[in-house]
This record gives structure tokens, C-alpha cells and sequence, in this order.
């Protein structure tokens, strides 16, 4: 069942977000364990069609048995390459329900979560290279205080990198464990969860590359939707979302609206919703970790 391997977050607001036609092309990017995707399909009629990507080896092992159902085994970021390949452009609509799924965070040997003892990987793709075991031992003072400060917005970045390159210098670091160990000179009493979290999300991030992923995916979304279709969009924090905010605002990432020669928006897309969905509370006493989603979803114009 989806349920064991990742619960799906905001499942019908995003289901009625892309507002299905019977016949129509979808796309979910963000597999993981198909929840999004069952009750996509459960809307589509016989002539319609589902694509979805993922690009952890895990996921694939739940692709779903339906004739309207196609798995590519991707990064998000090369959506537009292959639904070109495979003939389904423009689609009608797109959904991304980024982060990092339940499965992941609770296999300990993936290594996204500082809460269990694992090799030090979150690699989602391992065919990719570099583990943040690589990423750790590897860097300067200088690179990991960048990656902490604008992907963790972790406070005193320097002091916490200084640490890590101290501790790597002497043994490398190699596990989760290692790594809170060598963390534990600058980890707070008063929040150590929420610092390790920061922690952890800035490496995770950089190791993944997920901003780049989102910002290409974003930019693109407007070659791969057709007037009228919908882009809908689940994000964690504060970083994707203002990623996200800004595109459907304004047309860039950055938030910076182009205007043509009469001073007419030449944004994309049309945000649907001024303030972003939460789930209720029903649905975080059910699924704690939805507690942080947020729902957006936009129109091509």
C-alpha cells in the first residue's frame, strides 16, 4: 500500500487542483509510493493518460499495473526531454509534491535522518556519485558554510562548518552517528532536533541538488502545460515555496514580473489560491510529517 511507504499529502486538493479531464495527459513527477497517482487515475477515463517519474530505484518496485500508467525513472528536472520523446507534450496538467518521502526518511540506511544510525548517503538517486559522506569529508570551510547558511538557514553556519571540517580532519565521517558527534560542540540544548534538522536538510539539499531541479522545473512547466491546464505544487519549506510563490506570482523564480510594452504581465501562469492550503488537523493527526505542506496551484494562460 502507498500508505506504508509514503502517506500522500493534501491528496484531493491536489486531485481537484489539476481539475482532471477524463481524457487528459498528466504528469506526476514526484511518484514515491504512488498515492498521488492512484487517485489520479481513479479520475481518468480509458483514453486518458498518466506520467510519472521518479528517480529512487525504491519507487520503482511500486510502479502501478494500468495501461494508462507510464514510470520514467528520472530526476524531475528532464520532464520536458522525455515527455517530448514520448509524444505528450503539451499535458494538461502537473504535480510535484517535493521533499523527501516517508520510505526514505525511515530507512536508515538511505541516511536522511539524523534519528536513525546509517552510512551518511541521501543520495535520492544512487547511481549519482556523491553521498553527503563525500559532500562533508570533501568541502572547505567556506563551500560548507554556504551550503548550511542557504539551504539549512542554520544560525552561526561558520561555527557549525568549522566543527565538521575539525571533526573530518581527524577521522572521516562516515555515519549519521559520526556526523552528530562531531556536531555535538555546537548542537543547542534548548531545539538540538530542530538544529540537526537544518542540518541535515542543507546537506540532503545540496547533495540532490533540489533547488535546481525545482527552479528547471519551473521554468519549463510553461512549454509542458497548455493553456488552461494546471500546475500544482506541494512544498516543505520556506525555500521551495518561495521558489514556487514567486513563479506562479510573477513568472521567475526570483519574483521579478516582466511586463510587455503596455505594461501587460507576461507571467505563465495564474495563481489560483492568494495563500497557500494547509492540511486540516485531521490530516496531521494522521500524517505528522504533513504538518509543514503547502498547497499552491496555478492556471497556464
Amino acid at each position: 500500500m502507498a500508505s506504508e511507504y509514503h502517506a500522500p499529502v493534501l491528496s484531493q486538493p491536489c486531485v481537484n487542483g489539476l481539475n482532471i479531464r477524463p481524457d487528459g495527459v498528466y504528469v506526476d513527477v514526484t511518484f514515491g509510493g504512488g498515492g498521488h497517482s492512484r487517485a489520479i487515475l481513479e479520475r481518468l477515463g480509458p483514453k486518458g493518460a498518466l506520467i510519472a517519474f521518479d528517480r529512487d530505484a525504491d519507487a520503482w518496485a511500486r510502479a502501478l499495473d494500468d495501461p494508462r500508467f507510464t514510470l520514467v525513472r528520472s530526476d524531475f528536472r528532464w520532464v520536458r526531454n522525455h515527455l517530448r520523446f514520448l509524444g505528450r507534450l503539451p499535458v494538461d496538467g502537473l504535480l510535484a509534491d517535493l521533499g523527501v518521502s516517508s520510505h526514505q526518511f525511515d530507512t536508515a540506511a538511505r541516511g536522511f535522518s539524523f534519528r536513525h544510525e546509517g552510512p551518511l548517503d541521501m543520495r535520492m538517486d544512487r547511481r549519482a556519485r556523491r553521498t553527503a559522506a563525500d559532500l562533508v569529508n570533501a568541502a572547505d570551510e567556506a563551500g560548507l558554510t554556504r551550503i548550511l547558511r542557504a539551504y539549512g538557514e542554520v544560525d552561526a553556519p561558520h561555527r557549525v562548518a568549522r566543527c565538521i571540517i575539525n571533526a573530518a580532519a581527524a577521522r572521516r565521517i562516515s555515519t549519521t552517528q559520526q556526523l552528530l558527534e562531531a556536531l555535538r560542540p555546537v548542537t543547542p540544548r534548548y531545539d538540538a532536533n530542530g538544529f540537526l534538522a537544518q542540518v541535515f536538510q542543507a546537506l540532503r539539499i545540496a547533495v540532490n541538488d533540489e533547488l535546481g531541479s525545482l527552479e528547471r522545473l519551473l521554468t519549463e512547466s510553461a512549454g509542458i502545460i497548455r493553456p488552461g491546464g494546471r500546475l500544482v505544487v506541494i512544498s516543505y519549506h520556506s525555500l521551495e515555496d518561495r521558489l514556487v510563490k514567486n513563479w506562479m506570482r510573477a513568472g521567475d523564480t526570483g519574483g521579478v514580473e516582466r511586463k510587455d510594452l503596455y505594461g501587460n504581465s507576461l507571467r505563465p501562469f495564474r495563481p489560483l489560491n492568494t495563500k497557500a492550503i494547509r492540511p486540516d488537523d485531521e490530516e496531521i493527526n494522521t500524517n505528522p510529517r504533513a504538518r509543514s505542506a503547502r498547497l499552491r496551484i496555478a492556471e497556464r494562460t
